[in-house]
């Protein structure tokens, strides 16, 4: 378990779930929290004046760096998508994400980072297994055979 004033950086920050991830961790008692996205800060969903925001671009390795500087825990949820009106528009924008990922990975490398969470999202789920309206819950096992979305996923 991390210690309450180790860093713990969130990357997709400015998000929904990423919001909510640093609101729950302020709740708990953490107080080194970084929160970082690429939006201008008006548009997160929400901030916190006791937290560190940075807004940052993390599709370039030198930002994913500075980003990751003393942190200890990283959540990553940053990624280029807007939901699926937006990841069938934008195809290969959402592609690019990979390198959020990559540099985020390396960059948490370098910086000697213990833990390190990677979200992910239902795109990676076999496209067929997303056309009713009929909800199966899925599991991570329906992952494979690997068909996902052709874009984002």
């Amino acid at each position: 378990m991390t210690q309450h004033d180790d860093l713990i950086v969130f990357c997709g920050a400015g998000g929904f779930i990423g919001g909510h991830l640093v609101a729950e961790y302020r709740r708990r008692g953490y107080t080194n929290l970084r929160a970082v996205d690429i939006k201008p800060f008006e548009e997160w969903h929400q901030r916190f004046p006791d937290v560190e925001n940075l807004r940052l671009d993390l599709s370039r390795r030198e930002n994913c760096f500075k980003a990751l500087e003393g942190a200890v825990w990283v959540y990553n949820h940053a990624a280029d998508m807007g939901g699926m009106g937006f990841i069938e528009t934008h195809k290969a924008l959402c592609m690019l994400s990979v390198l959020i990922n990559t540099h985020l990975l390396e960059a948490a490398k370098r910086h000697k980072v213990r833990r390190f969470f990677f979200a992910s999202s239902a795109c990676v789920y076999a496209a067929g297994k997303q056309t009713s309206t009929d909800v199966i819950p899925l599991k991570e096992s329906d992952a494979y055979p690997a068909m996902p979305e052709d874009g984002y996923g």
